[in-house]
């Protein structure tokens, strides 16, 4: 999969969990409140800079925490109410979500052990 195809479904699966998120808690209908569309941008910022391109795992899995602390702890928020919710709204963006993480630790298990057969 190219690098602009997966970024486009990350930025989706963000989106589709922060307008769950604001809906939800802030009462809005189709548009987002500011604080929730600037945490939208920024996150969406953060994933066009981000170094690892097709290799990308989840964020939370990553080394490297580019978000500042209170974006990320907005995102823990985020994640947190809407992840469950997704298999109910967005079950195939849901599925691929988590696939990818048990991909990743899977892979990164292997990486880390060579010799384990």
């Amino acid at each position: 999969m190219e690098v602009n195809e997966k970024r486009f479904r990350e930025k989706q699966t963000i989106e589709v969990m922060v307008r769950m998120y604001c809906k939800d808690h802030h009462g809005t209908s189709g548009k987002l409140c500011d604080q929730c569309a600037e945490f939208l941008v920024y996150s969406h910022d953060r994933l066009d800079k981000c170094p690892f391109g097709n290799k990308k795992g989840p964020c939370r899995q990553c080394q490297v925490h580019c978000y500042k602390p209170a974006m990320r702890q907005r995102a823990q928020e985020v994640m947190r109410y809407a992840g469950p919710r997704m298999m109910r709204r967005r079950p195939v963006s849901a599925i691929r979500h988590l696939y990818k993480e048990v991909k990743h630790k899977v892979m990164k298990h292997k990486r880390a052990d060579p010799d384990d057969k």
